[in-house]
């Protein structure tokens, strides 16, 4: 937003939430929120759409919008011959897959800002990304193509006209691909191999640069080493945890992880922080504490939900979405670091020490400055050069580390996105759930139970439908799959946090409501927006897991899970129908959809459940629960059956009646294909661990 920007005319974008769409509210441009008063517009004017879409925290939309949507040229074009739209994708997915896939398929490339020209009825006949305003490094500019449109526009309208419906109609296969087929073990060892073949030995992770965490592949390889007793899986898994969290990518000071790194060794990040990769990180690191007992893993999942508790956490307890990465106009300049700073900070020893240890030097890593990192140090070795343990080594950069934050804070914040998404929430339930398990820590529980609390009472409208977004008092937004598959999800971690069945009842309501709102029962899958929200060009299924998980995916895990929870045998064929119905896509190439390999891994392994039955010895149930919570059990489910909740958990699932506790003591049943083994009591299970 354009810091003179009060003595403008605002836009008709000034009166919505998005914190993205208000950041243009005082552009020149005549920006409309996507609206039927837009279309309406577009129809009666005859003009052509010129729609943008991106998000507040998006660096190279911050650059068009100084480039050209702040530019008087560039805006009285725009007004004068075109219907401008922006878009905030966090807030419409719908609208942003669809035109996604569009400009992916035109141009072979696509992210944001998204650019994309289309008739009044909504259908696209161009589309590109980032322009500049002139032409400059290869790229086309701005003033150009819309010249030539307001040109073609004006003088062969009926061959864009022609055009558009040819790519409206050529792109419906791409939405509607329904490629059958059969995901075997094969496909578990198809997905090993390519992750395998696309791994980098020397710094961790998958591919060359710029390198995305996708911490599900983690948790898929990290599952699969489990089920197979592969260890270079794990190792792969270890290797990427410890490489990540060493580099830039991981906040040192403040902590948190930034959405991707630049370059192949984690140095150099993209320094926005989104909330879906922390709490999904925070959940593989998780994973990777309970199968190997490390401690570093547990640590950095602690950091990381004190980051999203101190930082990106609402006063109704809600989670907010994102923090930018630039501050005052600059990439990094919140985070970073020069060896004056450090002294002036620190005494003169400690900020040689730090400056040993972090990577911070004269000339810097990063334009001129440095970015603090742990990269090939060897702290042990670095204790012992300064006469210290590694404990005290430790501590000590504690310290330090804490003053330099309480400097840190004083510098000018990055500009945070502070709407509150259903989808992403569910995520950040599901990880602090985990971590309430897995840490035996309360706290986190709490955390997960009042973002809950939130979402029930801020998210959920006068029908009982799940909205998506929230921000200064208005939610909005009829739920996309995401929002339930990934709430869904998060309900049924707590429930193992918690073992309270409110949460199991509640999964079990999103997902019936799921399948009325989304389901395809000609074809299987999920749409990715309802049956009773707006209809676009398209009514996509999104199945890819990319930087977040899809909706699909999801799901399909949750149906797995809830059917096992609870034994509802009318989950049975949609559990089928759901992996058969993308199962041509995901053998062309596995690792690209790793989440729905996780349901995989579940529907062809044994179905074990674990039932803890509650007796009178209720410090020895408290214990069993606390060793099955912290277990590394990716394949099993668990159920409780506390004393106060006999009944309801007989009602919400009826195959659960017969478990008791033995002569009155807790008691554990292990179950596996349909076969329970004889229960054991707390004695007999501290007899098999002795």
């Amino acid at each position: 937003m354009s810091a003179n920007h009060y003595d403008k005319h605002p836009n008709a974008l000034i009166h919505e939430k998005s914190p993205y769409l208000q950041q243009h509210a005082y552009n020149p441009v005549h920006w409309m929120p996507w609206s039927e008063v837009a279309f309406s517009k577009a129809q009666s004017e005859q003009k052509p759409i010129f729609l943008s879409i991106g998000y507040s925290t998006c660096h190279w939309c911050h650059v068009m919008e100084r480039e050209s949507f702040e530019d008087p040229e560039v805006a009285e074009l725009l007004n004068d011959h075109f219907i401008s739209i922006k878009v905030d994708r966090e807030e419409r997915p719908d609208i942003d897959h669809i035109y996604m896939a569009v400009c992916q398929e035109l141009t072979g490339q696509g992210g944001w800002p998204l650019t994309i020209l289309m008739t009044p009825d909504k259908k696209p006949f161009y589309a590109g990304t980032y322009f500049p305003k002139r032409a400059k490094w290869g790229r086309t500019g701005l003033l150009e193509v819309l010249s030539q449109i307001r040109d073609m526009w004006a003088n062969d309208r009926q061959r864009i006209l022609t055009s558009s419906d040819q790519i409206t109609e050529a792109m419906q296969p791409h939405f509607q691909s329904h490629s059958k087929g059969e995901l075997t073990e094969a496909t578990l060892q198809q997905a090993l191999d390519e992750f395998t073949n696309n791994y980098d030995e020397h710094h961790g992770g998958f591919g060359d640069a710029p390198k995305f965490p996708t911490p599900h592949n983690l948790v898929f390889l990290l599952r699969e080493s489990k089920r197979t007793g592969n260890p270079d899986a794990k190792r792969m898994v270890e290797h990427t945890l410890q490489a990540m969290h060493a580099g830039g990518l991981y906040d040192h000071i403040g902590y948190g992880f930034a959405r991707y790194s630049t370059d192949e060794s984690w140095l150099v990040p993209h320094f926005e922080k989104m909330l879906y990769d922390n709490a999904l990180l925070a959940f593989a690191y998780l994973e990777a504490f309970q199968e190997t007992r490390n401690p570093l893993y547990a640590r950095v999942a602690e950091e990381v939900f004190h980051y999203v508790e101190r930082v990106m956490t609402s006063p109704e307890g809600g989670f907010y979405s994102a923090v930018d990465a630039d501050s005052e106009g600059v990439e990094g300049k919140f985070y970073v670091w020069t060896l004056d700073e450090l002294h002036s900070v620190l005494d003169p020893d400690d900020a040689d020490l730090f400056a040993e240890v972090y990577d911070v030097t004269v000339n810097g890593n990063f334009e001129g400055a440095s970015i603090l990192n742990l990269t090939h140090k060897d702290l042990s070795e670095i204790a012992v050069d300064h006469g210290l343990t590694p404990e005290q080594l430790g501590e000590k950069l504690a310290t330090l580390r804490e003053k330099l934050f309480a400097v840190r804070e004083q510098r000018v914040p990055p500009h945070k996105d502070d709407k509150i998404l259903t989808s992403w929430n569910g995520l950040m339930i599901a990880a602090l759930a985990k971590g309430a398990a897995v840490l035996q820590d309360p706290y986190y529980l709490h955390l997960a139970q009042r973002a809950l609390d939130m979402i029930e009472t801020r998210l959920v409208d006068e029908q009982g439908r799940l909205l998506a977004r929230y921000r200064d008092g208005e939610a909005n937004f009829l739920g996309y799959l995401d929002d339930y598959a990934f709430l869904a999800w998060g309900l049924h971690e707590l429930y193992h946090a918690s073992g309270d069945l409110q949460y199991l009842h509640r999964a079990g309501e999103l997902i019936d409501e799921a399948l009325a709102l989304f389901w395809d029962d000609d074809n299987g899958g999920f749409y990715f927006y309802g049956s009773d929200a707006e209809t676009l060009i398209a009514r996509p299924k999104e199945i890819y897991d990319g930087a977040i998980p899809s909706g699909n995916s999801v799901m399909a895990y949750n149906l797995i899970r809830h059917l096992r929870l609870t034994g509802r045998e009318n989950l049975e064929p949609f559990v089928e129908r759901q992996l058969q119905a993308f199962s041509g896509q995901v053998n062309h190439y596995p690792a690209g959809f790793s989440f729905l390999l996780l349901a995989l891994q579940l529907a062809l392994g044994a179905s074990q459940k674990l039932l803890l039955a509650e007796g009178d010895d209720v410090d020895a149930y408290a214990e069993m629960v606390a060793h099955v919570q912290q277990a590394y059990l990716p394949f099993s489910v668990t159920i409780y059956k506390g004393r106060e909740q006999h009944e309801h958990l007989v009602t919400l699932a009826p195959a659960h009646a017969d478990k008791s506790p033995v002569d009155g003591k807790s008691a554990l049943y292990i179950c596996q294909n349909f076969a329970c083994q004889a229960p054991l009591t707390f004695a007999q299970i501290q007899d098999r661990l002795s």
